[in-house]
């Protein structure tokens, strides 16, 4: 991308973000100002009359209480409601008119009402009214793919724009609500053909609806309420309950390398959009111990809107896909940590086929039922190696994490070898290695390495991975990255340079549970199709991300 390319979209992106906010801007400052003029006015107070010390006390206590709740919320969306916070603007100024008329008033009932006025205006500003946050990305990417028939395909300049629009509302000190919408689309493009629609069949499916650069429509990408308690049924054990659209993609571990705060599946064995409920137990704050449990459903099966039974189950069709499973964290002292993970998904699917293997896969024919699957993850990290060994190791991260799953086919199905008897089970095995340490030439950047490798029969579901050339740790082979993510302006403006490369060793990787495409086989140039299934493939990716 050549230095006028870079200046035009810099220059676009800030004229836009500046006309949208110069009202809301000027709101705030006004409050701002308000604010001062209030915190003034006590200062003169004080010098005109002593209080007692425990007003003075009181408006110190609250002052800071105040602080404290906008250092709190800091970690949530910052924008609030600006109707309101005007109207938090307007309780303070006629607070303080009335004190004006009233001169018979004390200076501890003064300093009473100015601290109710800063506290009216900290809570509509910063405080328990729903909040943004915008989150921003362009992307180019440089694609290349090696055909098992040794044939290539690639794109020297896939560019992307994603958002995510981030919403929070803390109701009470126990319940609040967290969502999240999103947009995310090539340039120019709408991942559509009319002429061959069995191409983009599963461009919308549900586990990745916004991991995709589809098309130009916002979707709802995670919506719950939390609610949290410090005990529980009179025990010291805090626990939390959530239901909703859960927030189910860039798992621990994962996360590092996307820069963001880790949800709470582990990347390893989970990395898509899903629709549950969980609820977290603490049993050891010492040790950081946890017990987290999970129910969800992947797919529905049912009649549409206007059918004759409308939502009825379809008969002779696919059963729904559920999951149930637990995280279970035995040690986390926040600079070392182990946790694990189990979950069993029921009623997987594959594309249907007519039962030989060397005719072509058609995914308008739909699915079939083909059974369950067992998995399980356990990873051991460190947020620092050792203590006081100098800023180098003490701000580097270090991961192992092993995986395994295990197939549970019905017993008139095969799972992902079409060689193998009805019913017989497979097992697969994967594990990940990787490292995030400071970078090398700036201050705040951080600067990554990964390897993946997994088995000729591992099974991952992380289709919503955030890798277009298909998720690396589902790989059946092996998989390297490096990555350099620096920041501009602060942790707001930020950019990554990202390498992904793929060697994959079995066919199937980021197919389906089933033997049509989820099937293992060895990757040669003279397997069936071997002008459509990758052998190698490799991602060269820049971004420029704002977060605010």
């Amino acid at each position: 991308m050549n230095k006028p390319l870079l200046l035009s979209l810099a220059t676009a992106m800030l004229l836009t973000t500046n006309l949208s906010a110069e009202s809301m801007y000027e709101r705030f400052e006004a409050m701002e100002k308000e604010m001062q003029k209030l915190k003034a006015e006590i200062a003169e107070l004080k010098s005109q009359k002593s209080t007692p010390k425990v007003a003075a006390k009181k408006v110190a206590k609250g002052t800071e209480e105040e602080e404290d709740e906008d250092e709190e919320d800091a970690k949530e969306p910052k924008v609030a409601s600006a109707s309101k916070a005007q109207g938090a603007v307007s309780v303070a100024a006629n607070a303080k008119d009335e004190e004006e008329e009233d001169e018979e008033d004390s200076v501890e009932d003064r300093l009473g009402d100015i601290e109710e006025a800063i506290s009216e205006i900290n809570r509509n500003t910063s405080g328990s009214h729903l909040k943004f946050q915008v989150d921003y990305r362009f992307a180019i990417e440089n694609m290349d793919y090696e055909m098992a028939d040794g044939s290539s395909a690639k794109n020297d300049a896939f560019m992307t724009n994603r958002l995510w629009i981030d919403m929070g509302y803390k109701a009470t000190n126990n319940l609040s609500f967290i969502g999240q919408l999103a947009y995310n689309k090539a340039f120019g493009a709408r991942s559509s053909d009319p002429d061959n629609p069995q191409d983009w069949a599963f461009e919308g499916f549900d586990w990745i609806a916004n991991e995709n650069a589809f098309d130009d429509k916002i979707r709802v990408r995670s919506a719950y309420f939390l609610w949290q308690e410090q005990e529980f049924m009179g025990l010291d054990i805090p626990w939390t309950f959530s239901i909703g659209r859960r927030p189910s993609t860039n798992g621990a571990l994962v996360n590092l390398r996307d820069d963001d705060a880790a949800s709470s599946p582990i990347g390893h064995g989970i990395n898509v959009e899903f629709d549950g409920l969980s609820s977290q137990f603490t049993l050891s704050q010492k040790y950081g111990t946890s017990v987290k449990l999970c129910l969800g459903r992947g797919m529905s099966e049912a009649a549409p809107k206007f059918a004759s039974t409308p939502y009825a189950d379809s008969e002779g069709v696919n059963s729904d896909i559920d999951l149930a499973g637990f995280i279970f964290t035995p040690y986390d002292d926040k600079q070392y940590k182990v946790s694990s993970m189990y979950y069993y998904a029921s009623n997987l699917i594959d594309v249907k086929d007519d039962g030989d293997p060397l005719t072509p896969l058609n995914y308008m024919d739909g699915f079939n039922t083909v059974g369950g699957m067992h998995s399980g993850v356990i990873y051991a990290s460190a947020k620092g190696i050792g203590k006081n060994l100098g800023a180098f190791l003490d701000d580097t991260t270090v991961f192992a994490s092993f995986a395994v799953s295990k197939t549970d086919p019905r017993n008139d199905q095969r799972m992902l070898d079409y060689t193998s008897e009805l019913g017989e089970s497979k097992t697969g095995t994967s594990f990940w290695i990787g490292t995030q340490f400071p970078s090398l030439i700036t201050d705040d950047g951080k600067w990554g390495l990964e390897y993946n490798h997994g088995s000729k029969y591992w099974r991952s579901v992380t289709y919503g991975e955030d890798t277009n050339i298909g998720s690396k740790v589902a790989a059946r082979g092996d998989a390297y990255e490096a990555y350099f993510t620096e920041y501009l302006v602060d942790d707001i403006l930020s950019m990554q340079l990202r390498y992904t490369y793929i060697d994959y060793k079995y066919s199937g990787s980021n197919g389906f549970f089933g033997t049509t495409s989820g099937n293992a086989m060895e990757i040669t140039n003279t397997m069936p199709y071997a002008d459509k299934i990758v052998d190698k493939a490799q991602d060269i990716r820049l971004y420029i991300r704002y977060r605010y």
